[in-house]
């Protein structure tokens, strides 16, 4: 199948994709879904599908193989997009996917932790180090640069509400102390700055003070590698464990915590909007109904008439 020409094609786009600053996990997901698609179509070419295909195409995964919305609405975004790069360069005329009514998602709001859950996982690494030689475990060494360095990107987390992947990213040249902030490459290789606070400053500069192994990269580990996605999700599971937390709070609850947080204490919605990198308000309004929701759980509670 990926010798055909739809295939190679759809590498081409993939490829143009990550010149421009596309994830490789979005690019693996959108490089599935071609295959599911062209496997179940065998289509050997993306010219001459039309719309009814791929209606044919969402009623499979709808009504055979119960796939959810969100899921469904991932492959339609991958499929549609390689039609508009086609039609960019000139070799679609038309794009046979827009206008495919897609099921909606149901309205979820954003789990997030409140402000006693942050500051105990904040506090993590630090009562880790503390209980070292009775409750932490025996394996590779533990040096303080390390509790230091874990204390410092929870910080990071929290105080900038940035991605997981946005956090291994960075680098020390993208710090700067004296404005308090950091240049954060997010989405689309979209560049924005995230504010630092104090605390945050705080612990950052702790951690650059340790004999800290060389590298450009701000978050390494032992060997002087830049700690990998994987790494960081494995030590928060650890460091949630310790805080006596669900290990399934992930780090995107940490940055759907970060909004609610600076919405329950008055921040504007379009500041919250820019600090998240979003592109629309739309996306960040969802955490105006979270705060809502709150307000009325207090309301709920402390009026006498409610």
């Amino acid at each position: 199948m990926e010798g055909n020409e739809a295939m190679i094609f759809a590498e081409r786009f993939l490829e143009s994709t990550r010149i421009r600053g596309r994830s490789d996990l979005t690019r693996r997901n959108y490089r599935q879904v071609y295959r599911e698609f062209l496997e179940w179509s065998k289509a050997s070419t993306w010219v001459g599908l039309k719309k009814q295909d791929f209606k044919s195409y969402l009623y499979f995964l709808t009504m055979e193989k119960k796939i959810v919305s969100s899921s469904i609405r991932l492959r339609f975004a991958a499929l549609r997009s390689i039609y508009q790069y086609g039609i960019k360069n000139r070799v679609f005329d038309e794009n046979p996917v827009k206008g495919v009514s897609l099921p909606k998602l149901p309205r979820k709001l954003p789990v997030f932790m409140t402000e006693v859950q942050i500051q105990e996982l904040l506090e993590a690494p630090q009562k880790k180090w503390e209980a070292r030689g009775t409750k932490a475990k025996v394996g590779r060494p533990w040096n303080r640069w390390q509790m230091l360095r874990d204390t410092a990107w929870l910080e990071v987390l929290y105080s900038t509400g940035i991605r997981l992947q946005e956090l291994c990213r960075l680098k020390r040249s993208d710090l700067d102390f004296e404005l308090g902030s950091v240049r954060v490459f997010g989405k689309g290789a979209k560049t924005r700055v995230a504010v630092l606070g104090g605390a945050c400053v705080r612990a950052i500069q702790a951690y650059l003070s340790e004999p800290i192994p060389a590298s450009e990269f701000l978050w390494v580990g032992d060997q002087g590698r830049p700690l990998s996605m994987r790494s960081m999700q494995l030590l928060l599971k650890d460091y949630l464990k310790w805080a006596g937390l669900p290990v399934t709070l992930s780090p995107h609850k940490i940055r759907h915590s970060f909004a609610t947080h600076l919405l329950n204490h008055g921040a504007d919605l379009r500041s919250v909007q820019e600090m998240l990198g979003h592109s629309q308000i739309t996306t960040t309004q969802i955490y105006t109904a979270v705060s809502t929701e709150r307000m009325r759980q207090v309301y709920d509670q402390a009026h006498p008439r409610a």
